[in-house]
Order: structure tokens, then C-alpha cells, then sequence
């Protein structure tokens, strides 16, 4: 009995690890058929990891890849954006000066605001207004993601993400064709269109494609703003988690959030040795292709765990809150770009 009772006890971390292993690699294929899309007729693989995901969300009710799934879309998720911080230094960022600095400050902040504000005239709730004015104002699927994560769970919550991501993808998409012929109409030089592209635009791989089709110097101009919005998701997701811990603490409830996400102090982390010089370029470069795939990864996993027909039951209050924010920040940033430059 003492023998049985030990085999069952060391085989059991193994039995948890392929029953995770299932799901994972399902993500992961799809993440691969994502990628390949991408690479070959120029979809976003963002959108086509989701899309995908949402195709096979039979998979994710099936007993063998349930643990898997709900793994990858939680914990490869986070180590995801804890990776992102290693795109991030003091060096990079200080190079953008104050008034743009003010400027990206003042509009994340408000597009976030505004979403609260615009949620609730809507009829939407507060946790919506902010995941998806998180995700417009700072980078998007990543945003969404990070957002969600630290945010109080409820019947809606899968929902919401996925409408988010699904949503801000698409609108990236679109940006990333439209802006830059906005860029021409108003006839702004290679670095003010950049600043624009970076300010505005929700995902990084959107910026960076409409960035370089203006020219090399847009592209990069429009990066390095782009990073800097990102630099943000880390304090805002720390703000969003003592908030919640605050309100979880003032209700009585035992199982309140941790003060710091272990995934944010990973991406501080990233952020303050690649700001001192520790991590070298070439690795630099190799942790950010890894928090790329992580986030496809992760982001197929969630398509998995939702099914089409809750996506459209979102609504088209919630379309309009997603396009009514991006409207703001594109306008509030333009405004900025023309006051600065009169």
C-alpha cells in the first residue's frame, strides 16, 4: 500500500504535465498556422491566432485539453508580458523629450478615463470600459490581456477579452492602411507622422508596418513611441491591481489580489536590467521574438475558450465604446501634434 501510495505521488506531477501539454500544443499549432498566414499574405497573426482559436473552441471543452488551454491563456500569457519588458529602457524612452513624454502621458490617461466615462453612458459596465480603454490606450492585444488578468473575474469576463482583442486587432488593422493617408492629407513630415502612427495605433506590429511604409524614418520615430506606451502598461496594470486589492480588502474578501502581479515585477525587471545594460542586444532581440510567440500563443488559447455566439451577443454598444476610444486618442494626439508644431 506504502509502494502504491509513492507511485501515485511521483507520477502525479507527471500526469498534471501532459494533461497541460495537450492544450499547450493545440495553442501552439495554431500559433504556428497564425504565423505562416501572416507571413504569406500579410493578415495580422494576432487576429489569425483568435480567429483560429475561436474555430476550434470545441477543443477546449474536451476533458484532454481543458487544463491545457486554460494553462496557456493564463500562465503563458503572463510570462508573455513579463518578456515585453525586456523591449524597454531608460535610454530609449528618454530620448522622446518632455513635451511628447507629457503628450503620450496625457493620452493614455484620458483614453482610459474616457473609456470609464463613455462605458457607463453606454449602459456598459466599469470592467469593460476599462479593459478596453486599457487596450486602446497602451498596446492593444497585450494591454487586453495584462488588463484582464488583474481584473475581478465574473460571467463576462472571457467574453469581454475576447470581443477586446478581436476588436482593437481589427481596428489596428485598419489604422495601420488609413493613418498614413491621413498623414499625407495633412501633410506631415516623416517624424511628426511617426509620432502620430506611435501614439496612436493599437498594436506594435501595426505601428510598425505603417511606420515603415512611409519611410525608414517614420518607421523608427514611430517605434520608439509606440515602446514608449508600452513602457506604461506595467505602472497602469500595478495601479489597476492596488485598486482592486484596495476594493477586494474594503469588502471583506480572503482571497485578495497579490500588491504586485508576479508578471509586472517580471516585466520591471526586464526593464531595469535592460536600462542598465545587462541584457545584450542580440538577447534583447531573442526575449522579445519569445514574448511574441508567448502572446500568440496565449491569444490562440483564448479564441479556444470562447465560443462565436458569446462574442456577438457583446453587442453594438460595445462596438461603439471600442471605435468612440479610438477616435479620442487619434484626435486627442493630433490635437497635441498641432499645438507643438504651430
Amino acid at each position: 500500500m506504502f509502494h502504491s501510495v509513492i507511485q501515485h505521488v511521483s507520477l502525479y506531477p507527471l500526469q498534471g504535465l501532459r494533461t497541460r501539454a495537450r492544450g499547450f500544443l493545440v495553442s501552439l499549432v495554431i500559433a504556428v498556422a497564425a504565423q505562416f498566414i501572416s507571413e504569406h499574405y500579410g493578415a495580422p497573426a494576432m487576429l489569425m491566432a483568435l480567429l483560429l482559436g475561436i474555430a476550434l473552441h470545441f477543443l477546449s471543452e474536451e476533458e484532454t485539453c481543458r487544463a491545457g488551454v486554460e494553462f496557456t491563456a493564463r500562465s503563458v500569457l503572463r510570462f508573455g508580458v513579463a518578456l515585453l519588458g525586456a523591449r524597454i529602457s531608460l535610454e530609449l524612452l528618454a530620448g522622446l523629450g518632455l513635451e511628447l513624454i507629457g503628450l503620450l502621458v496625457a493620452g493614455v490617461l484620458l483614453t482610459i478615463g474616457f473609456g470609464l466615462l463613455a462605458a457607463r453612458f453606454l449602459g456598459r459596465g466599469w470592467r469593460f470600459g476599462l479593459l478596453t480603454g486599457g487596450a486602446v490606450a497602451i498596446c492593444g492585444a497585450s494591454a487586453a490581456m495584462a488588463i484582464s488578468a488583474v481584473l475581478p473575474r465574473n460571467e463576462h469576463s472571457e467574453q469581454n477579452l475576447i470581443f477586446t482583442v478581436l476588436s482593437v486587432t481589427m481596428l489596428s488593422t485598419a489604422a495601420m492602411i488609413l493613418y498614413p493617408i491621413l498623414g499625407e492629407t495633412f501633410a506631415f513630415n516623416d517624424v511628426t507622422i511617426g509620432v502620430f502612427l506611435g501614439g496612436t495605433i493599437h498594436d506594435v506590429a501595426q505601428v510598425v508596418g505603417a511606420g515603415f511604409s512611409v519611410s525608414e524614418e517614420a518607421g523608427e520615430v514611430a517605434t520608439l513611441v509606440k515602446l514608449f506606451r508600452v513602457a506604461m502598461l506595467a505602472p497602469i496594470v500595478l495601479v489597476i491591481s492596488l485598486l482592486m486589492r484596495g476594493a477586494s480588502g474594503a469588502s471583506g474578501e480572503i482571497n485578495r489580489p497579490p500588491a504586485l502581479p508576479l508578471f509586472v515585477a517580471g516585466f520591471l525587471g526586464f526593464a531595469t536590467l535592460n536600462s542598465l545594460g545587462f541584457i545584450p542586444a542580440p538577447a534583447v532581440g531573442v526575449l522579445s521574438e519569445a514574448s511574441r510567440w508567448a502572446l500568440l500563443i496565449s491569444i490562440a488559447a483564448v479564441g479556444m475558450k470562447t465560443s462565436l455566439r458569446r462574442i456577438l451577443d457583446v453587442g453594438g454598444q460595445a462596438i461603439t465604446l471600442v471605435v468612440a476610444e479610438t477616435v479620442f486618442i487619434a484626435g486627442f494626439v493630433l490635437l497635441g501634434i498641432t499645438v507643438f508644431h504651430s
